[in-house]
């Protein structure tokens, strides 16, 4: 800004120009510019320049100060957009001097036009000040909406993992669950879930690209592992690999990561209701900060994760229970010279994977049948329901009915269960379903005699070495612990070598919105074309195969007796 007293002094031609300015406060002092520019202000000129602005009015005068310091002073304010006094514009002659008219009038206009440009300059500041201060704002509010963003991708993240984790009933399920959860959130390369069991921490291993490469199937608890860490001091454990990678086939946080090259990992405890269930750890292959919120995140999914795991705990040993349970009431089938026997048990794919399905095949008390020994009784029956009490119920009733034909020698498969149902109603057991209970003997010629009676059951099949099949439709009521007993009635056929006996129940043949005699008749179909050389098992795990429901909504049973030709 000096220039405009470099053109004052020529203008007006005074030998000192002087551009003084309030601006800069009174505690660093006015901040002035001379021309020549290497002239520096006396005390006195200053002073008249600061009367100028206090007062807001030109000054021009002839004679200033006394003695060889008097001089002659001309000053005009510089003039604000607001009307406020920004500075002065002065010259100065070191003799008296009267200003002329001509002098008023040029550093008048000079002072206007400096006036002028300190205003554009004024505005072009607070111009870029302004946009400065809008930046600044914008990404301010750019960063809050991204940490907002980020809020609510957490909260989404953690609304899902209370959603997801909440129905989960296998320990499978969980690992696949958690890494569906935070592949898309919080994009880790891989997933370890490792259970403690007697010091040991198991892999319940699920990295989220397939499969990884075998690991060792547990570690010590005690290993300085940092997944055995955050176990036995129960808190978060993050770990950062060094600049430098680690030795081949050593992992950043637990074994199930030795081929993995990682960056980052976090081994987070997985707290149970009364202990540590595990470890929950996630690795990056790149630096990844765990932040305060990042933890709370963390901590929160491992949260659900213990509650899941839990869970699975708690229905993994029901299921073990009930499956012991189921295997138990299974019967191991007698080796009966004559005749070729095989079953298969499926149970229902839901609840407590257990039913009232059941196949049974025993040695008959001598005398059954006319006194000849030999005999054998075979049932396959459906207790209503598809869980342990169910189950607990068949196992019962399968009892009772062994007890029924033991009480009852020489009796026929009808009496049996009309004892039953008697023994039912007696004890008050609230048994209710469907059953076909048979007796079978030896007759000559290789010929087995074959007396049954079915409640309300899907009618056996019955192949003959021809390649026929026929459906065994007779039938009565069902069992039920409401309805009174009555006469049961009995069947016979007799079963020529060459032949097989199916016997199933409604599991085989029932779908949702299929037509149960249509699948019968492709079961029968299939019986009569199956190879006389396939093996039993063989057959019964084909006819389910490809008969059977895929999604089992029910248990199933198969029960086959086939007469072999060379007996």
């Amino acid at each position: 800004m000096n220039r405009f007293a470099r053109l004052a002094t020529r203008v007006v031609g005074a030998p000192l120009g002087l551009l003084w300015l309030e601006a800069a406060g009174e505690a660093a002092g006015a901040l002035s510019e001379c021309w020549p520019p290497e002239t520096e202000p006396s005390r006195d000129v200053l002073e008249c320049c600061r009367r100028v602005a206090q007062s807001g009015r030109p000054q021009f005068l002839a004679r200033t100060g006394d003695g060889a310091a008097a001089f002659a002073f001309a000053g005009v304010p510089l003039i604000g957009g607001s009307g406020e006094v920004l500075g002065v514009l002065a010259v100065i002659d070191p003799a008296p001097r009267k200003w002329s008219e001509g002098d008023v009038t040029d550093l008048s206009d000079l002072a206007a036009a400096c006036s002028a440009q300190m205003r554009m300059r004024t505005r072009s500041e607070n111009r870029r000040q302004a946009r400065v201060a809008a930046e600044d704002a914008a990404q301010a509010a750019q960063g809050v909406a991204h940490r907002a963003q980020e809020r609510l991708i957490r909260s989404e993240l953690l609304l899902r993992a209370s959603e997801d984790l909440a129905d989960t009933s296998g320990l499978e399920e969980v690992r696949q669950r958690v890494g569906d959860l935070v592949s898309g959130d919080l994009k880790p390369v891989c997933i370890d879930l490792a259970l403690l069991h007697h010091g040991a921490l198991h892999h319940v291993r699920a990295p989220l690209a397939g499969e990884g490469p075998a690991v060792p199937e547990s570690f010590d608890v005690g290993s300085p592992w940092p997944a055995a860490q955050a176990v036995r001091e129960n808190r978060m454990i993050v770990v950062d690999a060094p600049p430098k990678a680690a030795d081949p086939g050593v992992g950043l946080a637990s074994p199930a990561f030795a081929d993995q090259d990682l960056a980052t990992a976090v081994c987070l405890p997985l707290r149970g209701t009364h202990r540590i269930l595990g470890t929950l750890v996630l690795g990056w292959d790149t630096l990844y900060p765990i932040g305060v919120e990042e933890r709370a995140v963390l901590t929160t999914i491992a949260g659900y994760t213990a509650q899941a795991v839990e869970r699975a705990l708690h229905l993994d040993e029901r299921v073990t229970a009930a499956r012991q349970l189921q295997r138990a009431m299974l019967t191991e089938l007698p080796d009966t010279p004559g005749l070729e026997l095989a079953a298969l048990y499926r149970p229902a794919l839901r609840d407590d994977m257990v039913g009232g399905d059941w196949y049974d095949a025993y040695p008959l008390p001598t005398g059954a049948h006319d006194g000849a020994p030999g005999g054998l009784a075979l049932t396959v029956g459906d207790i209503t329901g598809h869980d342990m009490q169910a189950a607990a119920l068949m196992g019962q009733v399968r009892s009772m009915l062994r007890q029924a034909d033991h009480d009852h020698p020489g009796k026929g498969p009808d009496q049996a269960l009309t004892a039953l149902e008697h023994a039912c109603r007696r004890l008050d057991l609230p048994a209710s379903g469907t059953a076909v209970h048979a007796h079978l003997h030896p007759a000559s010629d290789g010929y087995w005699h074959l007396k049954w009676s079915n409640a309300g059951h899907p009618a056996p099949l019955l192949a003959t070495a021809g390649g026929t099949v026929e459906s065994l439709t007779q039938h009565d009521i069902l069992l039920h612990h409401a309805l009174p007993p009555r006469a049961r009635t009995c069947a016979v056929r007799s079963l020529a070598p060459g032949s097989t006996l199916l016997l199933y129940t409604d599991g085989l043949v029932e779908e949702p919105g299929q037509d149960i005699e249509a699948s019968i008749d492709r079961l029968a179909h299939l019986l009569a074309t199956a190879s006389p050389g396939v093996r039993l098992p063989a057959l019964l795990q084909s006819l389910l195969d490809t008969v059977g429901p895929r999604e089992a909504q029910d248990d199933t049973v198969l029960f086959a007796v086939r007469i072999p030709t060379d007996n």
